[in-house]
């Protein structure tokens, strides 16, 4: 299970101060003995343990080495002598750090009970199969491949189409006149996508197109004028299930986490 540390201590590992003071390479530490401390500070003793979850969040894809070792260390010795000292002020009767202090730590045992719950209820091969089958049964929205002519005034965007009438070709026009840079520069080419990425109202005017048809009239959106020409339509097509695989377990891992929530609020006394 991986554990989130305080950002102070990554700040420690990675200023300069903290760096100056690193052992260098050849003095660095050996590997990690589990039943002896990490170090000793003013007799207190570091767990190796602390060193283990520590160097998970400072590895950063970096691989093993005495350095990281070092630098873990380094942190860690100074991460005990600044909260001593902050104890030793009485900095811990401060009502807000308590209750951060409390927070974190009921943050921390609150992702623990998740992730137990999670690996207590694994996802299953029927459950994975079933919701890819579900999704793919559903209706699926189709995807348009659409071009379009952007102007500021109904009157240009007459003036187009009067264009169009007279045997114009809509890219030329598209390149001369369209204020959308993203598709200007292509004929006014969209590319392929379901109604949900547009507008309302440019929407509704693809959906009521046939296939090589354009508007009549113009298009108004809160983006100005529009002249649209519909390309063609297709049905998008289901990934295979191993490709998707991981996504469908995230998702209901997700569920897993949901229905945990759900489990300990129904059980609750809330007031």
């Amino acid at each position: 299970m991986r554990l989130a540390l305080l950002p102070a201590l990554m700040l420690l590992a990675l200023s300069p101060l903290a760096q100056a003071q690193a052992p260098a390479p050849a003095a660095a530490t050996p590997a990690v003995d589990a039943n002896k401390p990490l170090a000793v500070v003013n007799g207190k003793e570091i767990p190796a343990l602390y060193g283990e979850l520590v160097k998970r969040e400072m590895a950063q894809g970096q691989p093993d080495s005495p350095q990281l070792d070092a630098r873990v260390r380094d942190s860690l010795i100074n991460l005990e002598l600044l909260s001593r000292a902050a104890l030793d002020k009485g900095l811990d009767k401060d009502p807000n750090l308590a209750a951060a202090l409390e927070i974190r730590r009921k943050d921390q045992l609150a992702k623990a009970y998740l992730e137990d719950y999670v690996k207590a209820h694994p996802v299953t091969d029927a459950e994975i199969q079933a919701t890819y089958d579900k999704v793919k049964a559903e209706a699926v929205e189709p995807e348009y491949r659409a071009r379009h002519i952007l102007v500021q005034t109904e009157a240009e965007a007459k003036k187009i189409l009067a264009d169009l009438g007279k045997k114009a070709k809509f890219e030329d026009l598209a390149k001369k006149l369209s204020k959308d840079p993203g598709s200007a520069k292509n004929g006014g080419a969209l590319d392929w996508s379901d109604r949900r990425a547009f507008v309302p109202e440019f929407s509704d005017a693809l959906a009521g197109l046939k296939k090589g048809e354009t508007t009549k009239t113009p298009v108004k959106t809160q983006f100005g004028y529009h002249v649209i020409r519909l390309d063609d339509t297709r049905k998008p097509q289901m990934p295979p299930l191993d490709t998707v695989r991981g996504e469908i377990v995230k998702q209901l891992q997700q569920q897993r986490i949901r229905d945990a929530i759900a489990a300990t609020r129904a059980g609750a006394k809330v007031e």
